[in-house]
């Protein structure tokens, strides 16, 4: 257990530390208005926190930065959120101005966003599409026997699949499909649609097309569930060559070459718990991120996780300012996207 002197040293030497990137010494910690001890008080107090574990000697300066332990006790213990600035606001208020957005665009506006204000890596796991529910679709005839269906769903993604027919389809019985489709299927989730066609749109189709069953066939294909479609978007990918820890370009070189995995950085993902989550240094799955400190937070529609958000920096990281920024990005996504599909 620590003192509350051993608390308040620890506290402002990691303070300190994420500010300037410089190992802090006694004498460092002595000008501080906060800290009324003595130098030898001081120097005592840092040598117990050190055979503690909470801070550790480099081997270039006298100073003490923070150990993955330290700062450990610190994420848990000493953290407290900041007052987000007018600017910064202002900024994520801007994600949420258009009356009408795209779920996709409004994404991958807070994956930029979050880089811009942190300096660091951001990396956002936009919802499924099986979240999502179709509202309309079209079928545009490209040739006789293709066409191409675009399907809008609630939430404004739009996507296109191509209709591959055996044979030559008629425009009238292409515009009966596509009126059976809208009654039908609107409303129904995306991941569902194949399921709702071969039990229930079928009836429809066999009494109004008089080759339905080609149709049909043609419609599992278009309509099979994908395998549930993550989509990544990220923000100041090369983001960490600002920052001091990662001028060592092997480094940098093996963090990029992991971010550019897509199913690795879903992993990142996979033991993200409701709310903030952080992992630092070695509690990171991958050697690559052993230097690095991983902020997750997830984002709901009511209380349904569908989405998460991620920030990649140095274990060095101003913990305070990314957990306040996430906190008020995901609960405006959260809000926003609850309105979309409540629609």
């Amino acid at each position: 257990m620590l003192t509350n002197r051993q608390l308040l040293i620890l506290q402002v030497i990691i303070n300190d530390f994420i500010q300037s990137a410089q190992p802090v010494g006694s004498r460092t910690l002595s000008k501080k208005d906060e800290i009324t001890f003595s130098s030898a008080t001081i120097r005592n107090e840092m040598a117990d926190l050190e055979e503690l574990g909470f801070i550790e000697k480099t081997h270039s300066s006298s100073g003490r930065i923070p150990s993955e332990k330290g700062y450990r006790y610190y994420v848990d213990h000493l953290l407290s959120p900041v007052k987000l600035t007018k600017t910064d606001l202002d900024l994520i208020h801007s994600i949420f101005k258009e009356k009408i957005f795209e779920l996709e665009k409004t994404v991958q506006k807070s994956a930029q966003i979050l880089s811009d204000l942190t300096n660091y890596t951001s990396i956002v796991l936009g919802p499924t599409l099986s979240e999502n529910y179709l509202k309309q679709i079209q079928i545009v005839p490209i040739q006789p026997d293709k066409a191409v269906a675009i399907l809008v769903t609630n939430t404004g993604h739009v996507e296109n699949r191509t209709i591959n027919f055996p044979a030559k389809v008629d425009l009238a019985d292409i515009e009966k499909l596509v009126n059976i489709l809208n009654d039908r299927l609107a409303g129904v989730p995306m991941d569902e649609l194949n399921e709702r066609i071969f039990k229930e749109v079928v009836t429809y189709l066999r009494q109004h097309i008089a080759n339905y069953d080609s149709i049909l066939e043609s419609l599992r294909s278009t309509f099979h569930p994908a395998a549930h479609v993550e989509k990544l978007f990220f923000g100041g990918k090369i983001n960490m060559l600002n920052q001091p820890e990662f001028h060592d370009i092997e480094r940098v070189r093996s963090l990029l070459s992991l971010i550019e995995k897509e199913q690795d950085v879903l992993k990142l993902f996979q033991s993200s718990k409701a709310g903030i989550s952080i992992k630092i240094g070695k509690e990171n799955d991958y050697e690559e991120m052993e230097n690095c400190s991983l902020i997750t937070a997830t984002y709901t529609v009511d209380t349904k996780q569908i989405g998460s958000i991620a920030i990649i920096g140095p274990t060095r990281m101003n913990y305070s300012r990314v957990v306040s920024l996430l906190q008020h990005v995901t609960s405006d996504l959260s809000k926003a996207f609850t309105s979309l599909y409540d629609e």
